[in-house]
């Protein structure tokens, strides 16, 4: 076997690059009418999207149905092959069909359009070319055709699948837009992500509450308030006024600052010693932003309070490692 010659590797693959580059570009003038119209249908779908396509094809096709789900278009793959063979049933009369084939002469294809007819499902084509069986069966044809494949033999799906690819990215995008999908929709799809954890979870959901909530009272020994840190792990105390409103907050780093200033803490009350004007937060507050809160003020820990600036909990740097917001 010839050694590698890796000049010749490095300008083989930017020639690929640059001819699927050049594929994608010449999609630009192909949104148009029938694009709008392809967009219309799939926005006034009541039902499902249902993508189809064979090979290569399908393989782009259950990307763009998985983004078409993931962006407020409902939607999933359907193998043609097996559609003939009894999953035709997973399509209703109020569904739309996206098929994908870029000759626009797949068999597994054709076969199903009298069928889809019958049903009166909406037909939309991907293919590369407009005069195909698929094409002109179709309601609305998107043209994706490709001046020649990035492989070098012209066989292998390259240029046309990426081109397929753009065009159902720029669909699933443009029917994101008309419908207002915003970042919290697309957390409730995304729940187990970190996008999703970022945009779901709320300070509620993670912070110490009732009896794991470390307080004390404003006239509390500090020998006490240093129990009370100790007890509950969480390297500080809260001091409440009568009413459990947040007076201020108590850490270890509060104690290092009154024995470096030679202060009698012993024997001082807590409220002597506290951080007044503390920062708080309300249980409501996506845990992300408490991250932010922490990171800017370079604290460890929030306390959570109400309205009435009750204390309701307390929220700490590893509670968000744990739920990794981080």
């Amino acid at each position: 076997m010839d050694p590698i010659d890796a000049q010749k590797l490095c300008q083989l693959a930017q020639a690929v690059l640059k001819l699927e580059a050049q594929a994608i570009t010449d999609l630009v003038p192909r949104v148009d009418a029938a694009f709008v119209v392809a967009a219309d249908y799939l926005l006034k779908c009541r039902g499902r999207v249902i993508v189809l396509g064979m090979g290569k094809s399908g393989h782009i096709g259950g990307k763009i149905a998985a983004t078409l789900a993931s962006t407020g278009t409902p939607a999933f793959f359907v193998h043609p092959g097996e559609a003939s063979h009894g999953d035709m049933g997973m399509i209703t009369a109020e569904d739309v069909v996206l098929a994908l084939s870029n000759s626009g002469e797949t068999d597994e294809l054709t076969l199903l359009v009298p069928v889809l007819r019958r049903l009166g499902v909406p037909l939309i084509a991907l293919t590369g070319n407009p005069q195909s069986t698929l094409a002109e069966a179709a309601n609305v044809h998107i043209n994706v055709g490709v001046a020649q494949e990035a492989c070098p033999l012209g066989l292998a799906p390259t240029s046309s699948t990426t081109a397929a690819l753009a065009m159902g990215d720029a669909l699933a995008v443009a029917l994101l837009e008309a419908r207002g999908f915003t970042q919290e929709d697309f957390a409730r799809s995304h729940p187990g992500g970190a996008l999703g954890r970022r945009l779901l979870l709320k300070i509620a959901d993670l912070m110490h509450q009732g009896e794991r909530m470390p307080w004390v009272n404003a006239d509390t020994p500090l020998t006490d308030a240093l129990m009370e840190i100790t007890r509950k792990g969480l390297g500080l105390t809260a001091v409440l006024d009568a009413a459990s409103r947040v007076l201020g907050v108590f850490t270890d780093g509060d104690l290092r600052r009154a024995l470096d200033q030679g202060l009698q803490v012993m024997t001082a009350p807590v409220s002597s010693l506290m951080t007044s004007h503390c920062k708080t937060i309300n249980p409501d507050t996506l845990a992300a932003d408490a991250l932010r809160i922490m990171q800017e003020n370079k604290i460890n820990a929030l306390l959570v309070v109400d309205r009435d600036h009750a204390l309701v909990g307390v929220l700490n740097m590893h509670d968000l490692l744990k739920a990794r917001v981080m």
